[in-house]
């Protein structure tokens, strides 16, 4: 079972005062370069895969969707979600509490799955996609976001400052896959390293077709508005990837993946 991190009282309570929690997609930097990358929403059906409070249901069913289904572990998360949504009865949107490593979703029932990051924390990520790639109709999307890898590996990640004040983010043990226990809001956040080759080809060899790769960084105008936004185009942190399910090769006649 994933760690239900979000459910700690203290971890929650950090969580909640970040400002792409309290004011939504607007707060998320990374967001303008995501939603780039989504097909047309209107008239689609749609699941976002660890949705937290809402916000992306909320924008999607905004933007034209015909019914978006928001899934996450926490029950904080889905109570936030749904005090949010009390002012605007909406059962075009829905949502329900499932583990992402045991997720079950109906065949070919979706047209976009969503998922900000979120999969960094799923060990068994290759169980999850192929659930992902039977949920999808044929040419559906699944568009994400995750930590990047380069952000995500070194056993004692954070900035090294040198004298001069120049700031070198730690690459170590980029080969050496699997969890990664961090400190952040609280002691003991276990999340899952996979190289960048490892999980581009998870997504290939379960049956998707890779649409586009964005090693997000921020732009000019957005470092102008925020200047301490200017420190994320040290290294990346954060890896947003769409990508399409091939119709004509499900993913159970692939080959099995065995990395993690």
């Amino acid at each position: 079972m994933t760690q239900n991190i979000y459910d700690d009282d203290t971890f929650f309570e950090g969580y909640s005062r970040l400002d792409r929690s309290l004011e939504g997609l607007v707060r998320a930097p990374e967001w303008p370069a995501l939603q780039a990358m989504l097909p047309p929403v209107t008239g689609s059906s749609i699941v976002d895969l660890g949705c937290g409070y809402g916000w992306f249901c909320r924008w999607a069913r905004d933007a034209g969707a015909s019914s978006v289904l928001g899934i996450d572990v926490s029950e904080r998360m889905l109570e936030r979600a749904q005090t949010f949504d009390k002012d605007r009865i909406d059962p075009a949107i829905r949502y329900e509490r499932a583990d992402l490593e045991t997720l079950a979703l109906p065949h070919a029932s979706f047209d976009l799955a969503y998922s900000s990051l979120a999969f960094h924390y799923v060990e068994n990520l290759v169980t999850l996609l192929r659930t992902i790639h039977r949920a999808l109709v044929p040419d559906g999307m699944l568009v994400f976001s995750v930590e990047h890898p380069v952000y995500m590996a070194s056993r004692h990640p954070g900035w090294i400052v040198d004298a001069h004040g120049h700031k070198t983010w730690p690459l170590d043990s980029y080969q050496f896959e699997g969890p990664r226990v961090t400190n952040w809001f609280t002691d003991g956040v276990i999340k899952q390293h996979r190289t960048l080759g490892t999980l581009l080809n998870t997504l290939i060899e379960t049956g998707f077709a890779i649409a586009h790769v964005d090693e997000w960084g921020p732009t000019d105008a957005q470092i102008a508005a925020l200047p301490a936004l200017a420190e994320e185009r040290e290294r990346p942190m954060m890896l947003l990837v769409a990508a399409r399910r091939e119709s004509n090769t499900p993913s159970s006649h692939r080959s099995t993946c065995s990395r993690r």
